[in-house]
């Protein structure tokens, strides 16, 4: 089996120590394929500083709702630039936060149309993160589908905006929420298989049993483990589902990587 890791934030200050020692356990786990998102224009350097340095990892370029305020325009300069990499699969980490507004929302709203525009243009998914912020997310979704296609990551529902998201042709990932007891475990089996991917959102959202720790990548087997459970099936087939998923929806090379 092998196993994808389709968001999470290895350049976090958390792995300053020991970035090198996450990714082997992340390989000797059988994760073979890495996404590094990013939050902020120089986040976006780094991601794909990273991304260059090993085959195995891919990164984003965006910026993230809580930084729009200090970055706000990614279509140009070095959003733009990174995402015109190849080892840059998609744009954001973008969308709408209304729990910590920790930007103006409508800053928010102008970012997140920003990077739509940019995700057209270049012809690149959309990483999406929305927190108590449906009604607007599903607008957006609803406006730009058939154009741009995307992925609400992290999600943990309304069931009804995993509806909209089908509808406009996007995906959904599920992290270590997924294991806690309090998940809806009815959106996980509301997913059709082709339609989902697991994530880490590492260094935060560690699963169940590692839950309280520092999150790293090869704990995405564990989401893997809970999903499986969740949707009656397999770990083989959650684990092969997922990653094929990861490799659609981020364009990446058919054959795993050689490190």
């Amino acid at each position: 089996m092998r196993f994808a890791d389709s968001h999470c934030h290895l350049t976090d200050p958390a792995f300053l120590p020991d970035r090198k020692a996450v990714l082997e356990r992340a390989r000797e786990a059988s994760v073979a394929r890495i996404v590094s998102i990013a939050s902020n224009q120089e986040d976006s350097l780094d991601a794909l500083a990273l991304a260059c340095r090993h085959d195995d990892v891919w990164c984003s370029a965006g910026i993230h709702p809580h930084s729009v305020a200090s970055w706000p325009t990614p279509e140009t300069g070095t959003v733009r630039d990174v995402a015109s990499h190849r080892r840059c699969v998609a744009i954001g980490e973008t969308g709408l936060d209304y729990y910590y507004d920790n930007a103006p929302r409508e800053a928010q709203r102008q970012s997140f149309a920003r990077h739509v525009r940019l995700a057209e243009e270049l012809g690149l998914p959309l990483v999406v993160h929305s927190r108590e912020a449906a009604d607007d997310t599903a607008a957006v979704l609803r406006e730009c589908a058939g154009r741009v296609t995307g992925v609400l990551h992290c999600f943990t529902g309304p069931a009804w905006l995993l509806e909209v998201a089908m509808e406009a042709g996007w995906f959904v990932s599920f992290t270590g929420i997924a294991s806690f007891r309090s998940f809806d475990a009815a959106l996980a089996r509301m997913v059709p298989s082709d339609r989902y991917m697991i994530e880490t959102d590492c260094p935060y959202l560690a699963p169940v049993p590692k839950r309280g720790r520092r999150n790293e990548p090869a704990f995405v087997v564990h989401v893997a483990e809970a999903l499986a459970r969740l949707r009656d099936e397999t770990l083989e087939k959650v684990a092969g589902d997922s990653w094929a998923n990861t490799e659609r929806f981020f364009g990446l090379p058919g054959d795993s990587p050689k490190n």
